[in-house]
């Protein structure tokens, strides 16, 4: 009896194997990274970016030149100034430096958030592209190669970035 159930589990587990063995998983990889630079999306959310950093840039150049008068301003008029002026000129320059340094970590906060803002939709449309794809070339899996989720691409792989263009209706 026990042999019998060895030999009828051997069956069943190499039937079974032959089974997965000749099963046809398709996987193909894709380059989000190329597809994204050829978004013509891309270049409008660049230029709105580009725009941003340029508005935060003049006001933290406004701050600078601000600072630099009240530097200026101390280090010409100093011989003269009494103890209490000299206290109160010095913690008007260190506050100007705070609000400096603060200001640029806040400036690069916003720049971030305005960039995830603008992309996102984005990405999303190359996802949403991706999964029509997947569906209708019936892919398991597609690896990004452009995000080093895949290390290994063998040459039977399928590149479906073109098909993706396609979808998006950009070359």
């Amino acid at each position: 009896m026990n042999r019998l159930f060895k030999v009828m589990f051997l069956a069943v587990a190499l039937f079974v194997m032959s089974g997965v063995a000749n099963a046809q998983v398709k996987i193909a990889h894709v380059s989000t990274a190329e597809i994204l630079d050829a978004m013509p999306d891309k270049a409008t959310a660049e230029k709105k970016l580009e725009a941003h950093y340029n508005e935060l840039q003049k006001q933290l150049q406004a701050m600078g030149t601000e600072y630099e008068t009240k530097v200026n301003e101390y280090t010409a008029n100093e011989a003269t100034m009494s103890n209490l002026v000299k206290q109160s000129k010095e913690k008007e320059i260190v506050d100007i430096q705070n609000r400096i340094q603060q200001f640029q970590v806040s400036a690069e906060q916003e720049f971030e958030a305005k960039r995830a803002e603008l992309l996102q939709p984005i990405l999303e449309k190359i996802q949403n592209a991706i999964n029509a794809v997947g569906k209708e070339k019936g892919y398991a899996y597609i690896l990004d190669t452009a995000t080093g989720a895949a290390v290994y691409i063998g040459t039977g792989s399928i590149d479906c970035t073109g098909d993706v263009k396609a979808k998006l209706g950009i070359k």
